[in-house]
Order: structure tokens, then C-alpha cells, then sequence
């Protein structure tokens, strides 16, 4: 394999800038562990894909091409149909399979948006096979990167840049949530480096002293400060030749700052009571969680601090991933020894399904918890270790058939509030239905306006929509309800949705398909 194939210019690693994305299937868990991480790469056009226990073949990136192959999978196939405008439709088989889709069991079909397949969808099949439905922006790729664990199409990006920082002695900026995984992206970026012989550095920066920062970093001459005895090296001196780790950068003392300032600008650095300059060769990686352009931190170093720059995304963009994470996790020494067989599937759905606030970090902590609940004979349960988002239940399919058949009331959108009137922010388990029903009107029924609103995630909003027993699902209103609320308000997208009391985006393309608007 050639040094292109490790790159971001490897001419087959990521599709077209304009174009659409792959549609994806990656085995998110199987009774076979070795299976997990498998993937189907789909086109990127409208298309069927039929999803049994025998079709499609799935495999690794130099793995054989094998189908599920699991007895609990009908052999009557679950039709995944993606549209033109790229919504999906999931049609379960006509047999006694359970069908779940994000956890909830689905006996008809159901619609995915675009955005909603963005976020990575889990099929569970026959309570024992999960399946991520999800987008890919690149082909699958070999290029593995020690730690960084994942199939997606973000984790390859995320392994690409680690590899394209090694290749040069640029400052880089680590930025990503806490958990994401900053620290194993500096340690991958040093071992694949040219100074990969010497050990990395690394420094908390939210844990030094402030009085005694910058002699920790910078080093101290004897007598530079009360009980300076002796003559001392600090950080920089320390990682000579080699890689220096600054995390949690952002809680760099604002005294320190200047001096980081020019050690960057031209290597040159002066310890603590020293009369000369001593001269850094180390290679400086930082990593930080917090928005250092919008803070007090010196500009001037986020500047240079900026030379290269990887985000590392959160776990809920990675939804893909988790099962190989939780598979990569339980081998690690510090785990309790366990077949990974003898975890509940619910479980494994429920952590499938769950965003993940704490990222990596979160999910660790968690699933060592369950393995030695396990051990001790319990049932785990994800709500024993977690505090979960409360959502109320979905009313059942009566119950939304009558809403569906019930006189729908002509209701005005009330006015925006004005850009200073105060909106009163709860958190994700305090809102209500109604909370939800006044931000969709807000905002025209628009689901990112509603939920930047709220201050929540896109796909919080979809789950407290497809939950709220108000909210009607747009495939489910009869045609002839739907066009004489479109006559009503001449083509008004917005006003009829609010009237429909549908998201006005899953409207627009349900008219589109109808033919009824350009």
C-alpha cells in the first residue's frame, strides 16, 4: 500500500465535493462479535436495498463478503426504499420479526428525513441484529490509526488528518467535546511521526498553579523565586526533540500566554530568573473543549495555536461506531473479563440508541459498570447508570389514527417573540409536549429553528416530536386534508404545516412527491 492511500489526497478516499452521500449499513452489534463493524456501501441515488438474513453481503475493509446470517433475521426482507430528495422509507417484512427503528418497534412503514439518517439510524432485528442506517462521505479505507477506533466516514476523515499532521512539525490544535478522544489523537499524531523515538510530554494545563505556571513550563534559574534551590527544567526543556501535549489549553493562566506566544513565534523561550534565552525544538500539540475565540484568551495566540486543526467529533456524530467501541473497550486490561455474548441485547440497543453527552469517556464508564453488574448476576439497565432524557411515550397507532381523523382547527402561528423578549430555557427532560408544540409554531414549524430555541439537538427535536402525541407524522394525513389546507392558505409551506401541525420540511417534500409545488 502507497503512501496515497494514507492521505487526504488519495484519489478514491472521499467523493465528490458536490455530490450526494453513500447510504450505509454497518453492523452495529451481532452475536458474532467479529462481525461487528461490517459494512454494505450503497449508492447515491434513489434505490431499494433489501435487508435479510441473507442479503445484502456485508464485510471489513479486507474482510470476506458474508449476509447476516443470523436465524433470528427473516428471510423476508425489510425494504430500505431512499427517495429522490434522499428521505428514507423503512418497510418491514411480512413476517414475525420485530422491526425496531431508534428503539421504537415499528409494524408499518416509517419515514426517515435526510437529517434523521445524518444523525445514524438503529434497526434492530429480531431483538438479537442491530443495523447503523447512516450516510457516508468516503469510501471505506484502510488506514488505521493506534486507538482512534471507528468505520464511519467521520472517524476515517478524523484517522487522515491525525496522519497528515505527523507528516510535519506544525503546531496543531486538537478541539472536540470532553471524552472525545483529544489525548489518544496527540499520542497518534507523536508515534507516527518522525519523533516518534522520544516520549511525548504531556501537561494538564487546568492543573498547574498559576504562581508557578510559567516555571513549570519555562523552567527556573536557582533563587528565581522562594524556594527555588536548585536549578529546574521545565516542560518545554523536558520534551526537547520531542512532542509537547498542552492539554486543556484554555485554562492556560493569562501571565503564561505571552510566553506560549513566543516560544510558537520563533522557538525562543526565557526560564524563570535566567539572564539568556534557551531555544525549544518541541513540537507543540494542544487540545481544548472550550471556544477560545469568543473568550478572553489571547488572540494572537489561537492564531498561532491554529496552524493545523482536527475537531474531533462527538460520539452522537458517530453513532456507527459505538459498537465497535464497546466491543474495543471490554478488551482492555482495566475491564472485567466478559463474553460479550452475555450482554443483554436491550442493553446494547439502549446504548446504541443513547447521544452520549460524555462522549467515549461516558460510554467507558458505563459499560464497565454493566460487566460487573453482570458478574454479580444483575440485569443491567442503562437507566441504573445513567440519567437518561425523559421522553413521554408514543401514543399508539389508535391513538394516532384518531388524531389523524379528528377536524383539525385552523390555527394562526402566533407572532414571533421580539429578538430581546425572554424565552425561558428547561432542560431536555423538564420540556413538555406543549413546550414542543410552541416552538415548532414559533419558528413556522421549521425543526432547527425549534430546536436552537429550545437550546437542544436537532435529534433531541426529533425524538420529542415523533413522541408528542400532537405532532401528526405527514405520510399519515390524507391527501384530500392536505390540499384543502394548502388551498386555504395559497400554497403557504409554513402556515399549512402549522395548521397540519406537521414539521414543515417532511411537508415540503411529501407536496414535492405529490406534485403539488416546484
Amino acid at each position: 500500500m502507497s503512501n496515497a492511500d494514507y492521505t487526504l489526497t488519495s484519489p478514491i478516499a472521499f467523493a465528490a465535493a458536490n455530490s450526494k452521500p453513500l447510504l450505509s449499513l454497518t453492523i452495529a452489534w451481532h452475536t458474532d462479535s467479529a462481525r461487528i463493524g461490517e459494512q454494505f456501501i450503497g449508492g447515491t441515488e434513489a434505490e431499494v436495498i433489501e435487508l435479510s438474513r441473507f442479503t445484502p453481503v456485508f464485510r471489513h475493509i479486507t474482510g470476506d463478503a458474508l449476509p447476516i446470517g443470523h436465524g433470528g433475521v427473516s428471510r423476508d426482507p425489510l425494504r430500505i426504499v431512499r427517495d429522490t430528495s434522499d428521505g428514507i422509507t423503512i418497510c418491514p417484512p411480512n413476517s414475525r420479526m420485530v422491526v425496531e427503528v431508534n428503539g421504537e418497534e415499528i409494524r408499518t412503514p416509517s419515514y426517515l428525513s435526510p437529517e434523521q439518517v445524518d444523525a445514524g439510524v438503529i434497526i434492530g432485528l429480531g431483538r438479537a441484529i442491530y443495523i447503523c442506517l447512516h450516510w457516508m462521505r468516503c469510501l471505506p479505507k484502510l488506514n488505521p490509526v493506534n486507538g482512534f477506533i471507528g468505520v464511519g466516514s467521520n472517524a476515517i476523515s478524523t484517522r487522515d488528518l491525525i496522519r497528515l499532521a505527523a507528516t510535519n512539525d506544525n503546531a496543531v490544535l486538537l478541539l472536540g467535546e470532553t471524552g472525545t478522544g483529544k489525548e489518544v489523537a496527540a499520542q497518534a499524531i507523536h508515534q507516527l511521526s518522525k519523533r516518534s523515538a522520544a516520549k511525548m510530554v504531556s501537561v494538564n494545563m487546568a492543573a498547574l498553579n498559576e504562581s508557578l505556571a510559567a516555571a513549570d513550563l519555562f523552567g527556573a534559574a536557582k533563587g528565581a523565586y522562594t524556594g527555588a534551590q536548585n536549578t529546574r527544567d521545565g516542560y518545554f526543556s523536558e520534551a526537547q526533540n520531542s512532542s509537547l501535549f498542552l492539554d486543556e489549553i484554555g485554562n492556560t493562566p493569562a501571565t503564561v500566554q505571552p510566553m506560549l506566544l513566543r516560544v510558537l513565534e520563533n522557538g525562543e523561550y526565557r526560564p524563570l530568573g535566567a539572564t539568556r534565552d534557551a531555544r525549544s525544538t518541541a513540537r507543540l500539540i494542544t487540545a481544548t473543549d472550550q471556544d477560545l475565540y469568543h473568550t478572553n484568551f489571547n488572540h494572537a495566540l489561537v492564531r498561532r495555536l491554529e496552524s493545523f486543526i482536527i475537531r474531533i467529533p462527538p460520539l452522537r456524530q458517530r453513532r456507527e461506531d459505538i459498537g465497535l467501541l464497546i466491543a474495543h473497550l471490554s478488551k482492555r486490561e482495566d475491564f472485567p473479563s466478559m463474553n460479550l455474548s452475555l450482554i443483554p441485547p436491550s442493553l446494547i440497543g439502549e446504548m446504541l440508541n443513547f447521544d452520549w453527552p460524555g462522549n467515549i469517556r461516558q460510554l467507558s464508564n458505563v459499560l464497565k459498570r454493566a460487566l460487573l453488574s453482570l458478574q454479580l448476576g444483575e440485569y443491567p439497565q442503562l437507566s441504573k447508570f445513567i440519567e437518561a432524557p425523559k421522553a413521554n411515550p408514543p401514543a399508539s397507532a389508535e391513538l394516532r389514527k384518531a388524531i389523524s381523523d379528528a377536524p383539525i382547527p385552523v390555527v394562526k402561528p402566533p407572532a414571533a417573540p421580539a429578538d430581546n423578549a425572554h424565552i425561558e430555557r428547561k432542560k431536555l427532560r423538564d420540556l413538555t409536549e406543549q413546550d414542543v408544540i410552541d416552538a415548532m409554531h414559533r419558528h413556522g414549524w421549521t425543526i432547527q429553528y425549534a430546536a436552537d430555541d429550545l437550546g437542544i439537538s436537532r435529534p433531541s427535536m426529533y425524538k420529542l416530536i415523533e413522541a408528542n402525541s400532537q405532532i401528526r407524522r405527514v405520510e399519515q394525513i390524507p391527501a384530500e386534508e392536505i390540499r384543502a389546507h394548502l388551498d386555504a392558505v395559497n400554497n403557504h409551506v409554513e402556515d399549512c404545516a402549522a395548521r397540519l401541525k406537521t414539521p414543515s420540511e417532511a411537508l415540503r417534500r411529501h407536496l414535492k412527491g405529490l406534485g403539488w409545488i416546484a
